[in-house]
């Protein structure tokens, strides 16, 4: 009786997630790994207008994916459904999901064979550990100390750990000495399905600032060779105009050709000109002169 009792409740949650993956045009899949019970329910409660969250067996969602006749390209979901998740279920752009979740996470203290979330440098300073067995350990992770007013000081900014590298039990328990938090919690999306089209983690990852960066740059080189072309638009129209009139003005000004716009710099361009030419009158005369007198002579 308990078996059968078991079968019907699988038998229904898998009806309840076939009808999640019919509803929502997304289906994410988030790692569970180093997720706090806390975290999660701060996530369901932030996300709640937004996002469908469960933990499920990946065998629950199989079944349900099987179910989906209506979505055939969903099986290729079934390749990545391994390890602890949480599925989410949405009508959210999945990369704007992704970097909601990104800015959700936090610090933590690392463990044995962590993964460091960024370059990890310990600052030169006073570490306030009295003088004892810590100097050994410190040196042992390649920290260079020395003895204080009493305390052990590290004596210049130093990188124990990169980016990506795995930290050692021995690193680990230093840091947390130190109170450095080397590790991020919280709930990233390894995968996402939308449209048949299967979104790895690498792919969603976006850098705001860079895609900001190359919009306005390729703004800015198309708008330039489309003025240098001449080319109109809704954007460079006023553009366009004002280097028109520029150019009709300047070749107006240097033709002599008077308009109701140019006359008052054509007439100021010949005032320094007769300006110019006056003020080389004496010298003309100063020539003429010797010139004259040699003919009465």
């Amino acid at each position: 009786m308990p078996s059968q009792q078991i079968l019907q409740e699988k038998t229904q949650e898998v009806e309840e997630i076939t009808g999640l993956i019919k509803k929502y045009k997304v289906v994410g899949i988030a790692n569970l790994q180093k997720v706090r019970a806390a975290q999660m329910q701060e996530f369901k409660k932030n996300l709640a207008d937004k996002v469908y969250m469960r933990v499920m067996k990946n065998t629950l969602m199989k079944l349900a994916i099987e179910n989906c006749k209506e979505k055939p390209d969903l099986k290729k979901l079934e390749n990545y459904l391994q390890g602890s998740n949480v599925y989410i279920f949405t009508d959210e752009n999945p990369f704007r999901l992704a970097l909601i979740l990104d800015r959700g996470k936090v610090k933590t203290t690392a463990k044995s064979g962590d993964i460091a979330a960024f370059d990890v440098v310990v600052p030169e300073g006073n570490t306030g550990q009295p003088p004892g067995p810590i100097i050994s350990q410190l040196n042992a992770v390649g920290l260079p100390t020395r003895i204080e007013s009493g305390s052990v000081w590290i004596t210049k900014d130093t990188m124990v750990v990169k980016k990506g590298e795995a930290i050692n039990e021995r690193l680990a328990s230093m840091l947390s000495k130190l109170g450095i938090k080397p590790v991020e919690s919280g709930l990233a999306m390894t995968y996402a399905f939308e449209e048949g089209l299967i979104i790895n983690q690498e792919q969603l990852k976006i850098d705001l600032e860079k895609i900001k960066g190359d919009i306005q740059k390729a703004y800015a080189d198309s708008l330039a060779l489309s003025l240098s072309t001449a080319y109109p638009t809704k954007e460079n129209m006023v553009m366009l105009l004002q280097i028109a009139h520029r150019e009709a003005y300047a070749l107006s000004v240097n033709g002599a050709i008077p308009t109701k716009e140019t006359i008052e710099d054509l007439l100021r361009k010949a005032h320094g000109e007769m300006l110019s030419l006056s003020s080389r009158l004496p010298t003309l005369e100063q020539k003429v002169a010797p010139t004259e007198k040699s003919q009465n002579s």
